[in-house]
């Protein structure tokens, strides 16, 4: 009898080791969505450690990777958690950046393999789930950004805008005014993000993308700092710049007027909220 209840101890104790605490996997999400990396990364590599099979884990574990540039962690949570959850969409699309963040990373010679690999995983990603816009939205970037010889292309950038816009007007706007961007026909795409907006006039990703594309063509400077300065009042949605962004963009708008000390003090906001955004210490440097 004794023999047979360490037998039954022994079976017991793995799977109890590894069952998911949910109070503790609960408070690793929160600590995400508050935005609080450091916090986030030691709650969910102290869940990984008694739950390494669990996919999600490994999931939140790659896009803290992601976030903080990270490539080639990104790319060993993320397969994991490709392999261990092989039908979530939302997983290839996030593996997929990873591929992307490595492809920019690499050498020359590597960057073809990296490119091909983020679009087999957005594609997978859009093909598991249709619905999901933001891996459509991936796939669009990619089209946009990458050569034909690995599968860019204009043309089914446009498409895929379309076939957002079909499925969420107001995405579908963001979509197109990225294409209209690409294609340089600014007051196009300005035009597209103003009817985003008034479907919505809070929308963050919307009133960032009309002060990014004013920093970059020079056009409706102060349409662009208004709309970066009302982004500053608001919360950024997950996959949105974040605020350090925000501030970089409105100090480049104001350096292309001249207001260099103001620029100064934007590029060394945005500093102060992301010591490590490069962006701002590199336009910081080009101040007179």
């Amino acid at each position: 009898m004794l023999k047979v209840c360490r037998l039954i101890s022994c079976w017991l104790l793995p799977a109890m080791s590894f069952a998911l605490d949910q109070a503790a996997y609960t408070a690793a999400i929160d600590l995400y969505a508050q935005r609080k990396p450091i916090e986030a990364q030691r709650a969910f590599e102290a869940l990984a450690v008694a739950n390494p099979a669990h996919g999600d884990i490994q999931f939140y574990l790659g896009r803290l990777a992601l976030q903080r540039n990270d490539a080639a962690p990104a790319v060993v949570y993320l397969e994991k958690a490709a392999a261990l959850s092989p039908r979530d969409s939302r997983i290839h699309h996030r593996l997929g950046d990873a591929y992307g963040l490595s492809a920019r990373k690499a050498g020359l010679f590597a960057q073809m393999g990296w490119a091909k690999k983020c679009l087999a995983a957005y594609e997978k990603a859009v093909a598991l789930n249709p619905e999901n816009i933001e891996a459509r939205s991936a796939l669009l970037n990619y089209y946009l950004l990458a050569p034909s010889m690995v599968g860019g292309g204009k043309n089914l950038a446009l498409q895929q805008a379309v076939t957002i816009k079909q499925k969420d007007p107001v995405a579908g706007r963001l979509a197109m005014a990225a294409v209209y961007l690409a294609d340089k026909k600014y007051a196009l795409a300005f035009q597209e993000y103003e009817e985003a907006l008034r479907a919505n006039p809070t929308d963050y990703t919307a009133l960032f993308q009309v002060g990014r594309l004013a920093a970059i063509t020079g056009e409706q400077p102060e349409r662009g700092l208004k709309s970066l300065r009302q982004c500053l009042e608001l919360k950024p949605t997950e996959n949105a710049p974040p605020h350090a962004a925000v501030h970089w963009r409105i100090g480049f708008i104001l350096a292309q007027q001249g207001e260099h000390a103001n620029a100064r003090q934007a590029y060394e906001a945005a500093l102060k909220l992301d010591p490590q955004f490069a962006p701002a210490r590199a336009s910081l440097k080009e101040l007179p």
